[in-house]
């Protein structure tokens, strides 16, 4: 099969398509033939070995992976003889690793179900990772209810899109904050009110907010605070905190800011799992939320794709097929 292989940390350049032998399948496996990839944050910081904390994990001084990619959607060619929910022929999305492949071999229980019947291939590919991250964070950590004013910064990227339309699913007023060229794509979605972020601060504004879901960062904790309703949430999923930490720094300053009010700071990682999926898979069956995709690639052009990912000008999710 031809798979996207990296070997040495840096930009999509590193990237090759390579020839390698199929995935083996345990007992326990699912084997997927891949017929589209979604590319997210997490996979610039496993490029790009940033911060450098991560390569605790990813590797030292080169990747320990060398597959890239953690979301896809396809048909299951061939199963574990322990495997029973899922058959040969099946349509299924989820996430796994080095999913920038022709195929990938997942277990059985991991975060893999059905595909709902009303999408494509690409938009359940576009889906898992930044709508259950969104999910998470809007309903489960944020705990959002009818009536509530939510307001999203960075609502024109891919957890961003995800996160007003779940927010308005829970009865939520929602503010929606982006450049003017992703003004339109965040209205059409169901945003009541949406902030050009060139023109206009949020921080500075009147208006309070019961929740803040802060894809952008770029704002002080302080100011952020200030944008708060007396009792509200405010949840960082990104920020600056330079190369070696990133955003670890920020959430650590804001629980020692927090500590001596009623508003709260919620940090989390939005795990894949079962659960999670089974969620987000019911919102886009009964159309309450709808993936938004920027572009599509071919896999021989994904470097192409992460690259436009990076740049940060994608209005929704970019996709990958095979």
């Amino acid at each position: 099969m031809k798979a996207l292989r990296y070997y040495a940390y840096g930009p999509p350049s590193v990237l090759t398509l390579q020839d390698v032998g199929l995935p083996t399948v345990g007992d326990d496996d699912v084997l997927v033939r891949v017929r589209a990839a979604g590319v997210n944050a997490g996979d610039l910081h496993y490029l790009r070995g940033t911060p450098y904390v991560f390569r605790a994990m990813a590797g030292l001084s080169r990747p320990k992976d060398n597959g890239l990619g953690a979301d896809f959607a396809g048909e299951v060619e061939a199963v574990g003889r322990n495997v029973t929910a899922l058959q040969p022929g099946d349509e299924v999305f989820g996430c796994g690793k080095g999913t920038l492949a022709e195929y990938v071999s997942v277990r059985h229980d991991a975060a893999v179900l059905k595909k709902p019947g009303n999408l494509t291939f690409e938009q359940a590919a576009a889906a898992p990772t930044a709508g259950m991250t969104a999910l998470t964070g809007i309903r489960d950590r944020g705990r959002v209810q009818p009536g509530q004013r939510v307001l999203i910064n960075g609502a024109g990227g891919g957890v961003g899109t995800f996160a007003v339309q779940i927010a308005k699913s829970l009865g939520a007023e929602v503010t929606g904050v982006c450049g003017a060229g992703k003004a339109e794509t965040v209205r059409s979605i169901g945003a009541d009110h949406v902030l050009d972020y060139t023109k206009e601060d949020f921080t500075r504004r009147s208006q309070r907010y019961d929740l803040i879901l802060d894809m952008g960062g770029t704002h002080s904790l302080a100011a952020c605070r200030h944008a708060l309703t007396p009792r509200g949430a405010y949840i960082p999923n990104a920020g600056t905190g330079g190369r070696w930490f990133g955003p670890m720094r920020r959430i650590i300053g804001g629980r020692l800011m927090f500590l001596s009010t009623s508003q709260r700071l919620v940090s989390y990682v939005a795990l894949p799992s079962r659960d999670s999926l089974a969620g987000l898979r019911d919102l886009l069956q009964d159309g309450k939320i709808t993936p938004v995709i920027d572009r599509t690639y071919p896999l021989s052009e994904a470097p192409e794709a992460i690259r436009r990912l990076e740049e940060g000008h994608a209005r929704g999710k970019v996709v990958v097929t095979m």
